[in-house]
């Protein structure tokens, strides 16, 4: 089997510390991640669905991504997944997608803040999972991405995930949610730039903007009024 190439998805997951013991342990944590990791990008929803897909696939495969011997059943994935922080799984595969969507020096690459409620995820007496997540626009890559308490709105949600992040030559776009001062601030302290779309769907807020462009409103002509008086 070959050793994985330094700074690709196989050798970040090797990199995660093996929470099992050592008794019953047949195959590599970094292994079996990634074939959860490919399953869930062919579409399979569930550790059954995982386990099947992968079973399908031919015996180079399987060496490729590092088993020695034919991958577990569903419950073996199911057993990973529930041992394993889950942010521990995010933040290696967080590194990854963050390393080959760096910003190109003299380029803006621009990054969305949107959130989102997740569908199927209402419990009884409680509320859906809310997620804010940044994406890539250009490939839809997930740069990071954070659960919102019930409590929290996403204005202090993204000030949090701003900070987890490298801003430097990224264009952040959102909508007037995040037309923020100290969301704006963070940004460019940064080093990066914004864009916040402001529509009809907040009367007060786009005439707020509007008067600031209007003539003798301006804060240029505005000092000049005051020294020519």
């Amino acid at each position: 089997m070959k050793v994985p190439a330094a700074g690709s998805l196989l050798a970040i997951l090797a990199a995660i510390p093996d929470y099992r013991g050592r008794k019953g342990r047949r195959h590599s944590l970094a292994a079996m991640l990634a074939a959860i990791i490919c399953g869930l990008l062919t579409g399979a929803k569930g550790c059954t669905a995982i386990a099947q897909w992968l079973h399908d696939q031919e015996p180079e495969f399987w060496h490729s991504i590092g088993f020695t011997r034919k991958p577990p059943t569903s419950n073996c994935f199911r057993d990973v997944l529930l041992g394993l922080p889950p942010e521990t799984l995010e933040n290696a595969v967080r590194a990854w997608v963050t390393e080959y969507l760096a910003a190109v020096p003299g380029e803006l690459r621009p990054v969305a803040l949107d959130g989102k409620t997740l569908c199927g995820t209402l419990q009884p007496h409680g509320q859906s999972i809310h997620l804010l997540a940044m994406f890539d626009t250009a490939t839809g890559g997930v740069i990071a991405q954070a659960r919102m308490p019930g409590h929290t709105n996403e204005h202090k949600a993204a000030m949090r995930l701003l900070r987890s992040v490298v801003l430097k030559g990224r264009l952040v776009t959102g909508d007037a949610m995040f037309c923020q001062r100290d969301i704006c601030r963070e940004i460019t302290d940064s080093g990066g730039d914004y864009l916040v779309a402001v529509k009809d769907n907040q009367p007060e807020l786009k005439e707020t903007i509007e008067s600031e462009f209007r003539s003798g409103r301006s804060p240029l002509q505005r000092t000049r009024s005051a020294t020519a008086a």
